[in-house]
């Protein structure tokens, strides 16, 4: 059983204006920012894991047809698992974000095939921070009374 809140009914919007209420611009706003944080990081270490990846690849692959390599390999081989790990929960940050600053079915692909790229997540990280961000203070500026 629930008990009503001593404050009463949440107002969201102004009823005059039709605008939604400082404290719920203030409150997407934070989401939005803890949101875009989240990716930053995301963003960088499957950046750098899959870097990494590329290299055990290159290694197995490339000297190994040349060198025995096997005994290297044994110390990373644990690399693509990890990275597979990591991009999963890179995909669910792209989803918070995504979905949090309502963006395109293209930004969306974008910033997925960004983690299977090498260096995209870098380059592309820079670029979603800094529109983020852009339109995160338009927002703030639009709604500050």
């Amino acid at each position: 059983m629930t008990t009503p809140d001593p404050a009463g009914p949440q107002t969201t919007y102004d009823a005059v204006a039709g605008t939604p209420t400082q404290e719920v611009v203030d409150r997407a706003v934070r989401k939005a920012r803890g949101a875009l944080a989240r990716y930053r990081v995301m963003a960088l270490i499957t950046g750098v894991m899959l870097l990494i990846l590329c290299v055990e690849m290159i290694v197995k692959y490339g000297v190994g047809r040349f060198v025995d390599v096997d005994g290297v390999m044994r110390f990373v081989g644990w690399i693509p698992f990890a990275h597979g790990w990591v991009y999963v929960v890179y995909l669910v940050t792209v989803l918070d974000l995504w979905s949090k600053m309502r963006w395109s079915w293209g930004r969306l692909a974008t910033m997925v095939f960004a983690g299977v790229v090498p260096v995209m997540s870098f380059i592309l990280e820079k670029k979603v921070h800094r529109e983020a961000e852009a339109k995160l203070d338009a927002l703030v500026e639009q709604y500050a009374r």
